[in-house]
This record gives C-alpha cells, structure tokens and sequence, in this order.
C-alpha cells in the first residue's frame, strides 16, 4: 500500500482524443514530454494503485496525447479523463548530494546559523530571480512573524540541507 506522500503527480488525464483509446495528457514536467519519462502511471487515487503504461504517444496541437495499455476505446478513455497521473517517487532520478526536490524540503525545520528556528517550510516558488522558500514561523515566534520568505540560494543563504535531521541551515535575520 503507498501513502500519497510516497507518490508525485506529475500530470492529468484530458479529454478522449478518437475513438481508439487516446486521451489528451496535461504535463505537470518541466520539460512537456518530461511526463513520458516515468512508467508506470499511477491514475486518480493511489490508494487504489492501478498501474497503466504508455503504449505511445505524441505531441499534437502544442498539446499531448497517449494511448495507454488497456484503455482501447473512446468508452475506456471517458473513464480515465480528468485523472491526475501520479508516480512512485522512487521512479524519480537519484540527484547529487547537495541537489534536493523541492517536495523533499517542505516540512524541513529552518535554522539560522545561531540556532533560531525560523519555521517549517511550508511551500517552495520561483520567481524570476530566484527560488524563494515560504516559512511556517512557529506560534510563539519571537519577532511576531506569521510566514517569512526566503530565498533558496544555496551558500549565500542556504548554508546546509540535513537530509537525516530533516533541517536545512540558513544565514537568515529572523527580524525579516
């Protein structure tokens, strides 16, 4: 059984595309075809597991479209649109060291250097500069602050992410 945390989503069922089976594909990648990298599917609730594998697809319309294993009519098509498609997290590829997926920091403690908790990562963005952490501050945060924003810049701010400890170190004044 795999809990949805041990699972990404990566992308949505569309609408059927023909009559044999194809569905339009909505790619959560940041690569558009980044989606057809992963098999098998997970599709809708995890819970359930129900693997589907990509027989083929194509790009069609600055869009794409699949044809999955099992699904061979417009009818198998209706039952899988608006899906999310979802993969074990171990399909993902294993990154160097100091590289982290973004879904590995949030929930990590925030640290200054000096010892200060600043909170819990709640949710990682771009922008256009930089990648910015948004903080959960803790309830009795000593300097009032409700959220704080941080930038994700590895050695400037960033000092260390444990992996283990489940803490990443920051050179961060806890007044912002």
């Amino acid at each position: 059984m795999s809990h949805a945390s041990d699972t990404l989503v990566i992308g949505v069922i569309g609408a059927p595309y023909g009559v044999k089976g194809w569905v339009k594909i909505t790619s959560h990648t940041h690569e558009l075809d980044g989606v057809f990298a992963y098999t098998p599917w997970l599709l809708g609730q995890v819970q359930e597991g129900k693997e589907y594998v990509v027989d083929q697809w194509r790009t069609h319309n600055k869009g794409l479209v699949a044809k999955l294993v099992g699904v061979e009519t417009r009818d198998d098509a209706e039952g899988i649109k608006n899906l999310e498609i979802s993969i074990k997290a171990e399909q993902l590829p294993q990154l160097a060291d100091n590289d982290f997926y973004w879904r590995e920091l949030v929930g990590m403690q925030v640290i200054t250097e000096n010892g200060y908790s600043l909170g819990v990562v709640k949710e990682l963005f771009e922008t256009g500069a930089n990648d910015v952490m948004l903080i959960k501050a803790n309830l009795n945060d000593a300097f009032g602050q409700k959220e704080r924003m941080v930038p994700y810049l590895l050695d400037l701010v960033v000092k260390q992410v444990d992996r283990q400890a489940k803490t990443i170190k920051v050179d961060w004044d806890p007044a912002f």
